[in-house]
């Protein structure tokens, strides 16, 4: 199992409680143990980190307060650990060796954004699978599923994802080499190559000392055969040496097009795994996230208003975001307001909204009144609790203007209409359904959003 920083701390806690009721010189503890931390887990290897040198050389050589360390994380944790300890400075020693070993001329503009983690990856039914098997392969680089492949359409998280994992593995082991590039940086490494302006094999030499090669939208290799041949030689490699791949793509495999059959291939000889459009509920859970990582409270937001941006921008993540972001600076600089409800963020993304999808700024109560106008009804009959057919009808289709128009969430129809969220949904379908079949319908709905959008 795979442990937090937080679980970590309460861990060794813990162990610390333990081992201070066993030791009776207090100022030996205090000295040489109680600043010891968990620093990362190999295996059955816990590497535990003391804060000087001499501490470090103590606990190492003495086996009495090692035996008493050992039984008191074996009780808090009911697993046997081999232990060593290493001072905090030789850690910060050879990180810096790590980082100086990173700091190369090649892929000088590709980093791994310390912001993209599991934590603030929010996951939901359209990337459950990809978060679990990025879990896997973070946990076990080069064990199994290698290469990785994650592919889904521009901007459903799959970078995210990918920095998510390389941030995992260097958290867990900071002496694996992780290496995060673009396709187009690769390219463009290749291309200094050919020009004679770098040495092919330097390249090949510094990639093949890779322990993870993750790779952001490897389709765009298409086409470029030279450097594919390149990169299939390099893959062989790291994977022949059970070094980790992980790639993404913005479509399977097996759809890409202008690569060579083998390089294909080696793609599917791992695994592939999709990320899917993410549903209502989801992107409202990531616009929550989003909020409390700007620092503000989810509770001074909406939850109908947050349902419209959901509804209205779900085409991808970084649209919905770009929403969000014009929310946020029209709070600030416009309305100046700490609850932000449901009129409000109609407001602010009306900028946003292009001209061919202006009718979704059309509001309830128009809708109502171009309906009664329509049927010859008042705006009370639609309402009303009436059940006869051209009422119940003109009120059905109501609804489904409200809902395909201006993507009103069923719960607000449901309000306007005195009605609960259910029976919305069952009028939308049912409208949804008659529009299929009923010429008479359908020639009524096209006025009407004619009459709507004049």
């Amino acid at each position: 199992m795979v442990l937090t920083l937080n679980q970590k701390n309460v861990i060794w806690d813990n162990v610390l409680d333990e081992v201070k009721k066993q030791i009776n010189d207090r100022h030996l503890f205090d000295s040489f143990i109680a600043d010891t931390k968990i620093y990362k887990i190999e295996g059955n290897k816990m590497f535990i980190s003391t804060g000087s040198k001499l501490s470090c050389q103590f606990l190492n050589s003495n086996d009495h307060y090692l035996e008493i360390i050992k039984n008191s994380l074996k009780k808090a944790t009911e697993t046997e650990y081999e232990i060593t300890f290493i001072s905090k400075d030789e850690i910060k020693e050879n990180t810096k060796i790590l980082s100086n070993e990173q700091k190369n001329t090649f892929f000088s503009s590709c980093s791994l954004n310390p912001k993209y983690t599991f934590d603030n990856f929010v996951v939901g039914p359209c990337n459950k699978e990809a978060v679990q098997a990025s879990l896997l392969v973070a946990s076990n680089p080069g064990v199994s599923f290698n290469p990785l492949f994650i592919y889904a359409k521009s901007g459903l998280g799959k970078t995210h994802l990918i920095h998510a994992l390389g941030n995992y593995i260097r958290n867990l082991n900071p002496y694996k080499k992780v290496l995060y590039i673009t396709t187009d940086a690769f390219i463009d490494e290749y291309i200094k190559f050919s020009r004679g302006e770098q040495q092919e094999d330097n390249l090949k030499d510094f990639l093949k000392n890779v322990d993870v090669l993750l790779v952001d939208d490897i389709q765009f290799l298409s086409e470029k055969v030279k450097t594919s041949e390149m990169f299939f030689n390099i893959f062989n490699t790291l994977v022949s040496n059970n070094k980790q791949i992980v790639l993404t793509s913005d479509r399977h495999p097996n759809e890409l097009k202008g690569l060579e059959e083998r390089l294909v291939s080696r793609f599917n000889m791992g695994l592939s795994v999709n990320i899917k459009n993410p549903d209502t509920s989801t992107l409202i859970e990531i616009l929550k996230t989003k909020i409390e990582s700007n620092g503000l409270d989810v509770k001074n937001f909406d939850e109908e208003g947050l349902s419209f941006l959901a509804e209205n921008f779900s085409k991808n993540v970084r649209e919905l975001e770009g929403a969000l972001n014009r929310l946020l600076f029209y709070t600030i600089n416009v309305k100046h307001v700490n609850k932000i409800d449901l009129n409000i963020i109609k407001e602010s993304v009306k900028p946003m909204i292009s001209s061919k999808d202006k009718s979704k700024l059309i509001t309830e109560d128009r809708i109502i009144e171009v309906v009664g106008d329509y049927y010859h009804l008042t705006e009370n009959q639609i309402k009303s609790k009436v059940r006869t057919s051209q009422i119940a009808l003109a009120r059905q289709i109501c609804m489904y203007l409200c809902r395909s128009l201006v993507g009103t969430p069923y719960l607000k129809i449901g309000k306007i209409f005195g009605r609960d969220h259910s029976t919305v949904m069952t009028a939308c379908e049912k409208v949804d359904l008659l529009l299929k079949t009923d010429s008479q319908l359908q020639s009524a709905i096209n006025t009407l959003k004619k009459q709507l959008k004049s």
